[in-house]
């Protein structure tokens, strides 16, 4: 007999409620003295969200269970770096100099529903100088990283942030040109509960290869994990988690100004893998010449130079199985700029907007929106929240071609005062992918950091007997 319900009718019992509770960890921003780091908190307005809540961003350190630090005595709190707003306003907070701590944030309520909170950090001299950013992420425990390095030029640590009150046990295994890099010193490293670990990752192997996989397995516990990679020469940034592994991957928003971008991939799986390269252009979906296909060697990392691929064009790489779909991750190391001036940043392989995907710490001149539709063309809606300091928000809908990637004339807020946040809503049509960047350039350095814009996971299915049983306990 056929089964009583289908996986469709399944989907239609479950509705979309918002999430009542919501953990972001920030790594520790920066080792230069001539550092200065703000961090922007912003919550969207959630249909059917709860009336109150609270939220909080904290040191790391200092968000213990009992309030006591590691001494067992009772710790005056720090100040907080912000205090977040009610949704639908940004608020902001500042650091400057050496030694800033993580931050463990926690939201409840009216503000956990797709709680989204950026550190940006300007570095004005020095090895990895420029605009640095990243999305504080939600705690894991599987993490991969293609794109970072051990080469003499770089410094490459990856940040492990430990929200809980117990230890996490973290792996960290490094896989090369040829394969796994032996290490032991990765294995089973201890991050302390409330706690974040800055671990060099030349510290964990005698070899230096340009091109490394990281990979941040959990044994114990969960942590948020990036990957702070910085060069000598040509700045640096935040290289956030690849996508889950998956047999095609996105990775949306060059810069039409590249002048080097630079493709890394891994396949986690035991075969290699064979990949078809498109450029999603304007236009619609190119060849870059050259670099039709890539063979992708199992436990091997591989990287391509794509030159300055978009020639001046909005664009987004897609990578599709040529054969047979074996699991990949994927990064870009994307180069603005020529000579000394150079900057760097980077766009990992990420999940599609989805519902709804939010986009904190924006300025009026600063930022590009970038969207792209690869498979069928697709509606969205762009929203600019009021701004940190005044304005009044404003939303505009754009259409999305299939195979095409738009850097959009984003709305920016009436009388926009301080930062604002974008959040972009999948209306429909196909996926779509997407990311900002971030712009600013001092000294002739064309600083710039860009942030993939994967669904905020402001809401949550739940399946129709647990509403039941909500409303019974209530």
């Amino acid at each position: 007999d056929p089964p009583a319900t289908t996986p469709a009718d399944t989907a239609e019992a479950a509705a979309q409620l918002p999430v009542e509770r919501t953990t972001l960890l920030c790594p520790a921003p920066s080792l230069s003295d001539i550092a200065d780091t703000s961090y922007t908190s912003f919550t969207p307005v959630t249909k059917g969200a709860a009336s109150d809540g609270k939220a909080e961003l904290q040191a790391a350190a200092e968000q213990s269970a009992d309030g006591t630090g590691s001494g067992g005595g009772k710790k005056k709190a720090a100040k907080p770096v912000l205090t977040p707003k009610t949704p639908g306003t940004p608020a902001t907070g500042d650091t400057s100099g050496a030694d800033g701590p993580a931050y463990v944030g926690t939201a409840e309520g009216k503000y956990a529903p797709g709680w989204t909170v950026q550190e940006t950090t300007e570095v004005a001299a020095g090895t990895g100088r420029g605009l640095q950013g990243v999305n504080c992420t939600a705690a894991d425990t599987d993490f991969w990283f293609p794109g970072a390095s051990t080469a003499a030029s770089r410094t490459d640590y990856v940040h492990l942030t430990n929200p809980d009150d117990g230890a996490a046990v973290v792996d960290v295994e490094l896989y090369g040109k040829d394969g796994q890099l032996k290490s032991s010193v990765g294995e089973g490293i201890t991050v302390p509960p409330h706690a974040s670990e800055p671990v060099l990752l030349s510290t964990l192997t005698d070899e230096r290869q340009t091109d490394l996989t990281v990979h941040v397995s959990v044994r114990s516990g969960r942590v948020g994990a990036s990957v702070q990679a910085l060069d000598d020469k040509s700045g640096g940034d935040w290289l956030a988690a690849s996508a889950d592994p998956s047999g095609s991957l996105v990775l949306p928003g060059i810069p039409k100004d590249a002048t080097d971008v630079r493709l890394i991939a891994f396949t986690t799986g035991d075969s290699d893998a064979d990949l078809k390269v498109r450029l999603a252009s304007p236009d619609g979906t190119i060849t870059p010449a050259g670099n039709e296909t890539l063979h992708v060697k199992s436990g091997m990392t591989t990287a391509t130079d794509l030159g300055d691929v978009t020639r001046g064009e909005a664009g987004s790489l897609i990578l599709t199985p040529s054969d047979q779909s074996v699991p990949v991750v994927a990064a870009l190391r994307v180069t603005r700029g020529k000579g000394g001036n150079q900057e760097t940043a980077y766009i990992p392989a990420t999940a599609p907007v989805g519902t709804r995907a939010t986009s904190a710490d924006n300025s009026g001149k600063g930022t590009t929106l970038s969207l792209t539709a690869p498979t069928a063309t697709a509606q969205v809606k762009v929203t600019a929240s009021a701004g940190s300091g005044g304005g009044t928000a404003v939303s505009k809908t754009f259409t999305i071609k299939s195979g095409t990637t738009q850097n959009v004339d984003a709305p920016v807020p009436s009388g926009l005062k301080g930062t604002y946040a974008l959040t972009v809503e999948t209306v429909s049509g196909g996926p779509v992918y997407g990311a900002r960047t971030l712009a600013a350039t001092e000294n002739g350095v064309p600083g710039f950091t860009i942030q993939t814009l994967p669904d905020d996971r402001g809401t949550v299915a739940v399946p129709e007997a647990d509403q039941d049983m909500s409303v019974l306990q209530k």
